[in-house]
């Protein structure tokens, strides 16, 4: 179901599409080209003495889906100032306070976007080419090999039937065609062949009985989470060095989110943070929206 209010913006900006023509969107780009700078706090529309501005025009502007570029920008303002219209209209038309429900929402919402501009601020600060260069020399170190294995398996349910697969094996059966015959994984149909991996691409129950392998050797049975399996190791290689410019971003992306983090830690560490026990509150009662309902 679509927004309510999102759809009397839409059904806003097509009727007045429908009534203006096709010639509506190269009227809108002339306007455009021939427009003067525009100032945020220009009152477009004031609503019994409530003044809306330029800046609650693009404030809204950026909330809308993509959907909405189809419309012609002169269509899409006298949308969105119809939008706000209605909306004062129906905020002034409230008799009272709003509800608990309302309030705490803004609170949140408020909350929320004054956090986000906060911390598109920080993560905006690209990290120095000493740091990127530093976190290269971390996570790559030239001095440090790293093996990489290539493998293939069998995945059975029980201990036995991977057991009887180890003694077909060693009687010459083809791994392959076993895998692609017994193996229950996804990698059956290739024959079992699972690429190449490193340390930490596997669960270290699996990986640590393909490091103990020699190339062309089977593994007695392994158990794993997913079952028995029955491994064994095709070959190894050294893992080569990634350039630094293919792991720039990365790196940096990394870099972005620990400066921020440390941010944030900062912030906590000079604040006063008073908590309640958390266990002396029903965790049920974060779904009863009835308690807002005053």
């Amino acid at each position: 179901m679509s927004h309510p209010i999102k759809s009397i913006l839409a059904a806003t900006c097509t009727a007045a599409l429908l009534a203006q023509g096709a010639w509506a969107q190269e009227t809108a780009e002339t306007e455009s080209e021939s427009a003067p700078a525009a100032d945020p706090s220009q009152v477009v529309a004031t609503v019994n003495g409530t003044e809306i501005t330029l800046a609650h025009v693009i404030a809204l502007r950026a909330t809308l889906p993509q959907q909405y570029d189809q419309f012609p920008p002169n269509l899409l303002l006298q949308g969105i100032v119809d939008q706000l219209i209605q909306h004062t209209l129906l905020k002034q038309s409230l008799d009272g306070e709003p509800s608990l429900r309302s309030r705490v929402s803004i609170e949140n919402e408020e909350r929320a976007i004054i956090a986000g501009e906060v911390m598109a601020g920080v993560v905006q600060q690209a990290p120095s080419d000493e740091d990127v260069q530093a976190a290269y020399e971390e996570q790559y170190p030239a001095d440090v090999q790293e093996t990489e294995y290539r493998a293939s398996h069998i995945l059975v349910e029980t201990e036995e039937e991977a057991q009887e697969l180890v003694t077909a094996l060693e009687g010459d059966a083809d791994f392959a065609a076993l895998a692609r015959e017994k193996s229950t994984g996804p990698s059956g149909a290739s024959g079992g062949d699972l690429g190449w991996f490193g340390a930490g691409d596997m669960v270290a129950t699996f990986f640590d009985a393909v490091a103990a392998l020699e190339p062309g050797e089977i593994s007695e049975p392994v158990k794993t989470e997913f079952g028995w399996h029955v491994i064994t190791l095709v070959e190894t290689r050294n893992k080569e060095r990634p350039a630094l410019d293919t792991v720039r971003a990365e790196l940096e992306a990394q870099l972005k989110e620990a400066n921020l983090e440390s941010f944030i830690e900062s912030l906590k560490s000079d604040a006063e943070i008073d908590q309640v026990d958390l266990g002396e509150i029903d965790p049920n009662v974060i779904t009863n929206l009835d308690l807002l309902e005053n």
